[in-house]
This record gives structure tokens, C-alpha cells and sequence, in this order.
């Protein structure tokens, strides 16, 4: 990670006031050269341990991968979660725990030839806020190293992670696989802008092999594009499959991974070139942050930072400080949906005012072999269809008392809503039928409330439905 911090008082950043600076390091501290030069970190003083004091901790990786720290590597993810992407590399100001909010707009150079040394890639800084932040890059390095990936990226929102792939990727003339069970943002971008500058868009159902491989042969596809799950009702799409299927024919895969997250579902590993989160939902997990993240490989990641550098939509450092906190919790979160969620799920299905839910744990789902392969849990949503129409839907979701009535998932708060009135009912009643969108379709969104409080408020709900 970039190792440059500008203090606001004339002092070396990171030096202990618990012991001395030798004689030898005084000149390169009052020049700044500490800042940029690893022997002055590695060598800085200290009354605890002087081999394990460093102000600048390079990070490793082993032959596989995984982040390794201070000659220790990380194989679980709950500790790659606490520990990834700041351990190693970053700045140490103040002896500080949690990596800083570094609220800057822009950086300064001591002279030319530093800034010049930047320019040609000897000095490794930043120069401007929407070209990088600490704050931010420790974000990205950490979900890095919970995705297995080789670059991230991460942005102010998950639509704008979604529109820059597409519109720097995805060239003029070019053409885009999607599904049908999809985010309506992201459907509407798709199929309503992106015509608009030549690029094709093919809508296919999720896991018809027959479909993508006839898009394939027809158009010059750059692209696959899934949710897994998807929303709102959670399919899960054959990575390993449309992976095969597209590399042959030179299209790369996208998964937006935004309701498994990587303790659940490892994109890349399953053959996915991408993996995109709203980092807003479970990455955060606190409902107080927008954010969205872009993760795999290098070349592709790069194509898009470049584009991003130039539309903006850049992470607020208070918001990406607020992101490193939600990671860090990241294991413990989802491991209580998904065991929560389970446990919801089975009950609805044997609930008498419950028609149909859509879980992709439950053997009744259409993708529950797809997800027992690929899935280590099956998250923290769940989609349910009550007895009757809208009016009987309604009289549900009013009389819930623990979630809230609101958009958005992956908070530990309970979440609660009704597709039709929330995202689509501007589509009218016909539109909503042909895209699939029921009437009695409710998302919950479970948060890390007990089980069976959530439980109960539920059952007393559902006595309001006909």
C-alpha cells in the first residue's frame, strides 16, 4: 500500500515520543525522507521490541494467494476479515489501531523533483483525491484479500461500480448476457442507456446454458453479467458452466456477488473474471454507508480505474473508514444470516399463509443443487409469496412490528418490503406481471436480531392475512 502521510504538525510521522531518534536519522526526518524511504520504518526505535516496531509493515503473499502478515498467514476468514489489507503496508500515524480517516481533497509535493519522481513511478503518493486515498486503498486491499483477487476497486455507490465495468469495458458494437431476475437499476441501465451508445443487450432466464451458448455463437459478446443470488428471487446462476462457455467464445464473466458476499460464495475461484458488491448491503453491514466495490483481475480492474479516475464517483474517506469497520465484522455478520435465515426460511414453507418462499437453501428452490456446489452458506435474504394478491400482501407487511419497511438488504437490522410497491410500482400491474414481479412477492432481508424474535413477529403478522 502506498506508505505517504502528510502530518498537519512539523514532526516525522509515526515516530514514537517513547524513545530517542538517533543522531543518524534526524536529517532524513526533518527532510521528509522518512516518509518514503522503508529503512527509516524499519529501523525506528522502540522500548517494546525492536524487531517487531516497524512503522511501514511490508506485506507478503504466500504461492497461493492468501495475505501474509508478519510471516503469518491468514487462512480463515473471520481473520482475513479483522486483519487483511491493513496489516501490512500501510502508514502508521500515531501509533493509531484503526487505519485513519485521511479527509483530504488533494496532496502536495515538497519540490518538482518529487513530484517528478511521482509522474515516473519512484514515488509511490497520491496526487489528487479522486485518484486515490489512503483511507479508501486500505478498503480495497482488505476486500481484496477476502475475494482472492488481484486488484479492487471501490467506488461511492454499487451502481456506480456496475455502470463504469460496463461502459469501460464493454466497447461500442459490443454486446451483453444478463438475466432476467435482476436488480431494476441495473436492468435499466442495460437495456434502456446502453443501446444508445451501440452496445447490445441479450436477456436470458438464469442457468439457460442453451440460451447464453445461442447469444454467443449470434452476437460478439464482451460480456456475461449475473447477479448469483439474484433479486428478488434468488437465483443462483452455474459459475463454472457460463464460465467454460464464455472464455470459449473470448467473453469475459462478471458475478455481482452482493447478496453472497465473499464468506459465502468465491467468484473468482468458480472461474469468474470480475466480482462486483453493493458494498452498501452486507460488506458494510450497518445500513449508514454507500459504497460499491470492484474486484479480479488486474487488467481489467485497471480498465475501469482509469475510467473512474475520470468520471469520479470517488468513496468518501468517512465513508470508507465507516466500510473497513463493517469488514471487519464481515465473518461473524453473514455466518448469523445465513444460519438465521435458514432457520426463517424452513418455517415459512410450513407456514399455512405462505405459498411459496425462495431460498436457495431450501431443496424446493430451482437452484438449490447449483448452490449446495458453490455456496458455503446461502445468505441472509429471504423471499416469500403470502395467501391472496396486493391487498392481503399489504395487510402483512403493515402489521409487522421488528424489521422496517424499507429498500436495501444486509444490515443487521431486519429489512423488510414489498417488491411491487417498492422498486416497481411506478410499472403498473401489467408491466410488473411480465417481468416477473408478483403482487405477494415480499424480500426480508434478516439482520442479527434472535431468531425467535423475528419468528414471532412474523407469525403474529401473518394472522392479518385472509
Amino acid at each position: 500500500m502506498r506508505s505517504v502521510y502528510s502530518p498537519a504538525v512539523e514532526m516525522p510521522a509515526g515516530v514514537s515520543m517513547r524513545a530517542p531518534v538517533p543522531a543518524a536519522l534526524r536529517s532524513a526526518a526533518r527532510s521528509g525522507l522518512h516518509l518514503r524511504n522503508a529503512s527509516f520504518h524499519t529501523h525506528r526505535p522502540s522500548v517494546v521490541a525492536p524487531a517487531a516496531a516497524k512503522d511501514v509493515e511490508p506485506a507478503a503473499a504466500s504461492s497461493n494467494g492468501a495475505p501474509k502478515n508478519n510471516g503469518v498467514q491468514y487462512t480463515k476468514m473471520s481473520t482475513t476479515a479483522v486483519h487483511g489489507g491493513e496489516r501490512g503496508g500501510r502508514p502508521r500515524v500515531a501509533d493509531s489501531l484503526t487505519t485513519p480517516i485521511v479527509q483530504t481533497s488533494t496532496y502536495h509535493f515538497r519540490n518538482t523533483a518529487e513530484l517528478i519522481e511521482y509522474n515516473e513511478g519512484r514515488f509511490d503518493s497520491y496526487e489528487y483525491g479522486r485518484y486515490g486515498n489512503p483511507t479508501a486503498q486500505a478498503c480495497e486491499n482488505k476486500i481484496k484479500a477476502l475475494e482472492g483477487a488481484e486488484d479492487c476497486l471501490v467506488s461511492a455507490s454499487g451502481m456506480n461500480a456496475v455502470t463504469s465495468m460496463l461502459l469501460s469495458l464493454v466497447p461500442a458494437g459490443g454486446h451483453i448476457v444478463t438475466t432476467s431476475d435482476c436488480y431494476w437499476r441495473t436492468r435499466q441501465f442495460m437495456q434502456n442507456f446502453l443501446p444508445k451508445m451501440n452496445i447490445g443487450v441479450s436477456v436470458i432466464k438464469p442457468n439457460d446454458l442453451e440460451a447464453l451458448q445461442e447469444a454467443l455463437d449470434k452476437h460478439s459478446v464482451t460480456l456475461f453479467f449475473s447477479e448469483s443470488p439474484t433479486n428478488p428471487y434468488l437465483r443462483c446462476v452455474d459459475i463454472p458452466a457460463i464460465a467454460r462457455l464464455c472464455h470459449a467464445k473470448g467473453a469475459f464473466v462478471c458475478v455481482d456477488s452482493t447478496f453472497a458476499t465473499p464468506i459465502n460464495t468465491r467468484a473468482l475461484e468458480l472461474g469468474a473474471d470480475l466480482v462486483l458488491h453493493s458494498a452498501t448491503k452486507y460488506l458494510a453491514g450497518h445500513n449508514d454507508v454507500l459504497a460499491g466495490a470492484l474486484c479480479g483481475k488486474k487488467e481489467l480492474v485497471e480498465k475501469v480505474r482509469e475510467f473512474h479516475h475520470i468520471m469520479g464517483g470517488v468513496v468518501d474517506p468517512h465513508a470508507a473508514y465507516l466500510l473497513l469497520r463493517g469488514l471487519k465484522t464481515l465473518d461473524l455478520r453473514v455466518n448469523r444470516h445465513n444460519t438465521s435465515a435458514m432457520e426463517i426460511a424452513r418455517r415459512l414453507e410450513a407456514h399455512p399463509k405462505v405459498v411459496r418462499v425462495w431460498y436457495p437453501g431450501l431443496e424446493s428452490h430451482p437452484d438449490h443443487a447449483i448452490a449446495k456446489r458453490q455456496m458455503s452458506g446461502f445468505g441472509g435474504v429471504v423471499s416469500f409469496e403470502t395467501r391472496g394478491g396486493l391487498n392481503e400482501c399489504i395487510s402483512f407487511i403493515d402489521n409487522v412490528k421488528l424489521p422496517y419497511i424499507a429498500p436495501s438488504l444486509g444490515g443487521v437490522e431486519s429489512l423488510i418490503e414489498m417488491p411491487a410497491v417498492q422498486s416497481y410500482w411506478g410499472f403498473g400491474p401489467e408491466r410488473r406481471a411480465q417481468i416477473g414481479i408478483k403482487e405477494n412477492l415480499i424480500r426480508f432481508s434478516i439482520g442479527v436480531e434472535d431468531v425467535e424474535d423475528i419468528w414471532a413477529d412474523l407469525v403474529q403478522a401473518l394472522e392479518f392475512v385472509p
